[in-house]
């Protein structure tokens, strides 16, 4: 299993979604992963529009297919007035916010605190030392024409990402393209840039703006926009992302102590944590990680404790509605949660 989660980190990292398929039969588990390279296996997982996991029955054991993603990326080129509130906006929303800038004096983490990433070198380097993806958000706000340009012209030279949004009037944009699809004879993908940026909302100020640009973001990871080519697969927002910490512990090597894992691999209502979430239980009661404290981890702790004793697995069924009622608490509905032996 070691191996397993030490693989989905490294697609994880490399910015690839990847899909771990685990078939429960007759006391037995059999694991395999899929990444999204492997298109015809990916294809396979299904298109539903649910959860970033599930499961399915059949007559002598079920299936769980977990697909992971890491939270969405967005990448802002320059570091100028719109840059700060972008990022502080970016990163309260979950975002994995990176700015990147030529001068040292806007590149910095003192600057922009809330980033993930902060990179200072010349726009030429952009996909280079971003390795932009096809799942990243791109918001190109630089301090001039000729810097978009180099942004754009290193874009296009590699994978065209699932966003791409250009600061500026019409008039300055329509040079820029014209330019570079003259250059580069990449007019269709220049087709598919975003510009004016955000949506309409009037804005002035630059934290108007930083809302608008974010508020085009989250409509097309939400509800996807006519532009994007991803239109078949789960949209990023309906993996589950994994809680690195566990993930780490996962991929590493754990030692010799026995624990159990548990998993909610169903939830409906307002369950504390949703479908996907994780939680390691060792031999002496120390947890890593959570499905969502309360009564809601300690209905399976004990089931734990048996199956690290005895191996194997088992479903979990948690009804949180009662205990919801009579504590007056605002999660409730009911969670099923897979526990077993690592």
């Amino acid at each position: 299993m070691r191996e397993l989660y030490k693989k989905l980190s490294d697609n994880l990292n490399e910015g690839r979604r990847v899909a771990i398929v685990s078939v429960y039969n007759s006391g037995t588990v059999k694991r395999a992963m899929v990444d999204e390279d492997d298109q015809e296996a990916w294809s396979n997982l299904g298109k539903d529009s649910g959860a970033g996991i599930g499961i399915v029955y059949n007559a002598t054991g079920f299936t769980v297919c977990e697909r992971y993603s890491l939270k969405p990326r967005l990448i802002i080129l320059g570091g100028g007035h719109i840059a700060l509130p972008l990022t502080r906006i970016g990163a309260s929303l979950g975002f994995r916010v990176a700015v990147f800038d030529d001068r040292p004096s806007f590149a910095n983490k003192a600057r922009f605190p809330e980033a993930t990433t902060v990179i200072c070198d010349s726009f030429d380097n952009v996909t280079e030392r971003l390795k932009i993806n096809q799942h990243d958000y791109v918001v190109i706000v630089t301090r001039g024409h000729r810097h978009d340009s180099l942004c754009l012209r290193s874009i296009l030279q590699s994978v065209f990402p699932r966003y791409v949004g250009l600061i500026g009037s019409r008039r300055r944009v329509g040079i820029v393209k014209k330019q570079i699809a003259e250059e580069t004879g990449e007019a269709d993908k220049l087709e598919k840039l975003h510009s004016p940026i955000g949506l309409a909302i009037g804005a002035v100020t630059p934290d108007e703006i930083a809302i608008s640009i974010i508020a085009e973001v989250i409509k097309d990871l939400r509800l996807g926009l006519p532009s994007t080519n991803d239109s078949l697969a789960p949209k990023p927002w309906q993996f589950i992302t994994p809680d690195l910490e566990l993930l780490a512990w996962l991929a590493s090597d754990c030692g010799q102590e026995k624990a159990a894992m548990a998993t909610v691999v169903a939830a409906d209502g307002s369950t504390p944590r949703e479908a996907g979430a994780k939680m390691v239980i060792f031999s002496h009661g120390q947890i890593l990680g959570s499905i969502g404290g309360g009564c809601a981890e300690a209905g399976v702790m004990q089931k734990a404790q048996d199956i690290i004793r005895d191996g194997g697995y088992c479903l979990v069924d948690i009804d949180l509605t009662d205990a919801a009622e009579d504590d007056g608490m605002v999660c409730g509905g009911t969670m099923k949660i897979l526990v077993e032996a690592i």
